[in-house]
């Protein structure tokens, strides 16, 4: 089957010409064929001139001879007509009618004997392979196809063990720097109690929006929250450091300047979500950009720090940046306010990634280890898997090409094969090899579907939040790319396409919550979970549940938990409890 349908990729001419163009203007011959007359009234001496005479390149297709005007555009646009091959000629052009034609008038019969002649003249595009293929053989190759992104069991054991051993990696302090997944500490070694209070700022930023938040907590679980939501223009996603962060500072201002605290110096918690080495609460290294930034001054430098001197070029707001934390964090701290058997953070969204509550002697990296405390928030950075070919064992030829043409090549390997960034690229390009082989659409494509990126992950919930045998939302989607004559079979095919893909990401992220959970070996706990994947699919929750239970010892068991805004309250709880703990240091 991959033999085939790799043949039948190489052997496809996709948006091939047919040959044929539109004509304009009086004196191109198929003019006078379907009015009968010369257009402009000459005498035929007049017209057998035009075509001695006629200059393309020089008189816009338009004869010198003539007298018809110089206009390339008709009149009237009834008046363009569509020329095709025939023979060896071309019919429609003047050097090309021959005198079996009558120039003074052809008969309705005749002109319809021509365009018959001319349409069995043409040479046909040979369909794909398998566009004659039956319904049931057209399934089955579909199913051949997504064999490689389902998971086997054997695969998912291995891939248990080899998450375990990269975690342990990253927490020792010997293969640390060697370690895909870092598993950073966060500093963050106390949660929530519900006994935090006070107004507390949060800035949320992961992505190509940024929020501010003022959050106000009062009694236990109760709290107000104002916020706002302002966009990253694509020309400071990829420009300096210095740039990105004026941009945040300025609108941070304009913020508090808004809900009248402009005066007021107030905690501020900075969920930064992106690779992130901590060196303290208040101070975080960027490792690596990922989700398309790549602003440059920023890798390996105190994102803090950078955001503190972007405020105080300003110099007329005074914030206290009391924590910096990731996603992951913040949706853990969000959820523990609410349950305190939340002990692991998750995100599935425009990226993956988790958090969970770790030992302290396991942390071999903290140096602070004799403070009395017992426990300390790892932030896993988990999406960087893979980045030393452990994942090749399961990747595909899709997931090669997504990376080749990622803004990261060979780095976060892990998220690529889960993440709503690209999750809705794989199923384009799964669709568009079996549109190719005739397998799907009788081989038509369309400019759209053939278009990078065009096939967004929403698309993907969607198709699948059809009931069973029912494709609304599919031929919806299929609409809005350009694929208006697509069967039942085929709408059953690309659902099968993206049940395939999302499939495999929820079986992915529950390899690694699982590993997560036997190797805390809580009795019972509940795993914090944000991310429009997540959020937004239908069946991811579904799907996750059911493989984490495969995959956990048998003692255990575990929740699911939404999380209820975790990168914005959830940075405004790590700065309250931060000043909770300053507060009982200070008494």
């Amino acid at each position: 089957m991959e033999k085939d349908l790799n043949g039948a990729m190489q052997s496809m001419s996709i948006n091939s010409s047919s040959g044929s163009a539109i004509v304009n203007g009086c004196c191109r011959g198929t003019e006078c064929i379907v009015s009968g007359k010369l257009s402009c009234h000459s005498q035929q001496q007049q017209f057998d001139d035009c075509s001695s005479n006629l200059s393309n390149s020089q008189n816009n297709g338009h004869c010198v001879a003539c007298k018809c005007g110089g206009s390339t555009q008709s009149a009237d646009e009834t008046d363009n007509v569509r020329v095709g091959t025939f023979g060896n000629s071309e019919v429609g052009g003047v050097a090309n009618v021959t005198s079996s034609f009558s120039y003074k008038s052809t008969s309705a019969q005749q002109l319809q004997q021509l365009q018959q002649q001319q349409q069995q003249a043409q040479p046909q595009t040979p369909l794909p392979p398998h566009a004659n293929a039956s319904i049931a053989e057209k399934r089955k190759m579909v199913h051949e196809l997504c064999q490689q992104l389902i998971l086997t069991d054997e695969q998912i054991r291995e891939l248990n063990y080899r998450i375990l051993h990269e975690i342990k990696r990253g927490l020792n302090k010997d293969t640390h720097a060697k370690a895909d997944v870092k598993c950073f500490t966060t500093y963050v070694q106390d949660l929530p109690n519900g006994n935090e209070r006070g107004k507390f700022l949060a800035l949320d930023l992961g992505g190509t929006n940024f929020r501010v938040l003022l959050i106000h907590l009062k009694e236990e679980h109760d709290f107000q929250m104002e916020s706002r939501i302002y966009a990253i223009p694509q020309h400071i996603m990829i420009g300096t450091g210095q740039q990105l962060f004026d941009h945040i500072a300025e609108c941070l201002a304009s913020f508090m300047s808004e809900h009248n605290v402009y005066k007021e110096r107030l905690p501020l918690g900075f969920t930064f979500s992106f690779p992130l080495q901590q060196l303290g609460l208040t101070r975080g290294v960027l490792s690596t950009w990922t989700k398309g930034f790549n602003c440059s001054g920023v890798v390996g430098e105190d994102v803090v720090q950078l955001l503190k001197d972007a405020i105080a070029r300003r110099g007329d707001v005074q914030i206290e940046i009391c924590a910096i934390l990731n996603d992951t964090t913040g949706t853990l701290m969000s959820c523990a306010w609410k349950n305190h058997n939340c002990k692991i953070g998750l995100i599935v969204g425009t990226g993956s990634n988790a958090c969970y509550v770790e030992r302290v002697e396991e942390c071999e990296l903290f140096e602070g280890a004799d403070n009395g405390k017992s426990h300390m928030l790892i932030n896993t950075e988990w999406g960087a898997l893979g980045n030393n070919g452990m994942l090749n064992f399961l990747r595909t030829e899709f997931d090669d090409e997504i990376d080749r043409h990622s803004i990261n090549p060979g780095r976060q390997l892990f998220e690529k094969m889960i993440s709503g960034m690209y999750m809705g690229e794989l199923v384009r390009l799964v669709i568009v090899k079996l549109v190719k082989a005739g397998i799907l659409f009788k081989g038509q494509d369309s400019d759209v579907l053939m278009t990078r990126g065009q096939f967004f992950t929403k698309y993907v919930s969607e198709i699948e939040a059809d009931e069973p045998g029912n494709f609304t939302n599919c031929r919806m989607v299929l609409d809005e790319l350009g694929l208006n004559d697509a069967t039942d079979e085929d709408c059953a095919n690309v659902r099968y396409v993206c049940e395939c893909v999302s499939k495999r990401a929820a079986h992915l992220v529950s390899c690694g919550i699982a590993t997560l959970i036997n190797k805390m070996d809580e009795k019972h706990l509940t795993v914090g979970v944000d991310g429009s994947v997540y959020r937004f699919h239908p069946k991811f929750h579904s799907l996750m549940v059911e493989k984490i239970t495969e995959l956990i010892k048998p003692d255990i068991s575990f929740d699911l938990m939404l999380s209820e805004d975790g990168s914005g309250r959830g940075a405004a709880l790590v700065a309250a409890v931060a000043c909770r703990e300053d507060n009982i240091k200070t008494k």
